[in-house]
């Protein structure tokens, strides 16, 4: 119960800095700074749960940590609270799986995914009384979908959690920096950078390659 609450807790934290984040950013740009996520896992992983991580994996974790530093370029343009949020985000959301990896391996996945609904639903409770706004029967559909889609893909990484060590299954997720350009451009009109591009490329290299050794 207690690995419960921390994961709720966490979750919490980590859901309200990026939603704070994704209105002041890019999606590209969350996307790409979320990318730290399978790098805090990483660490997290080899330091307190004694996953191996050899000098390769760890030489791959800088060149990723110099991908995240081309996507911010602090001291080239100025960094938001935006970018402070999903920062805190992305440590957040790694620390919240890895908490997720210690409970998948003492209760089901289906339990796992129900805890977290739960705890942060009552976690999040207070923050949208604080400014909540009557939704319309369309946004409901819209919110249903994203629910579908949201817990359907958080139990897929939960058996994934369940079946292989952390540093294998966190860099699939580095696919999303490409549909979060697309979207950002093509739904929101959001100009695409190149240089988070190119960071969110470095990234995805080494992390690719931490999967790969």
């Amino acid at each position: 119960w207690r690995l419960f609450a921390l994961r709720g807790g966490l979750h919490v934290l980590a859901v309200t800095l990026w939603f704070y984040a994704m209105a002041r950013i890019t999606v590209a740009e969350v996307t790409a700074i979320g990318f730290l996520n399978p790098i805090v896992v990483t660490i997290g992983a080899a330091l307190l749960m004694g996953e191996r991580i050899s000098w390769r994996r760890a030489l791959a974790v800088a060149v990723a940590l110099i991908g995240a530093m081309i996507v911010l370029r602090p001291g080239i343009r100025v960094l938001g609270v935006g970018h402070l949020a999903q920062l805190g985000a992305a440590l957040t959301f790694g620390t919240s799986y890895l908490v997720a990896k210690r409970l998948s391996e003492q209760v089901p996945a289906a339990t796992v995914v129900a805890m977290m609904s739960l705890t942060v639903c009552i976690g999040l409770a207070p923050l949208a009384l604080a400014v909540w706004v009557p939704p319309t029967l369309v946004q409901c559909a819209v919110l249903a979908g994203t629910a579908l889609f949201a817990t359907a893909g958080h139990y897929a990484m939960t058996r994934a959690f369940a079946a292989a060590p952390m540093t294998v299954t966190q860099p699939v997720t580095l696919l999303q920096l490409l549909w979060a350009a697309l979207l950002g451009a093509l739904a929101f009109s959001e100009p695409v950078d190149i240089w988070v591009l190119i960071g969110g490329a470095v990234m995805i290299g080494a992390i690719s390659y931490i999967t790969w050794r």
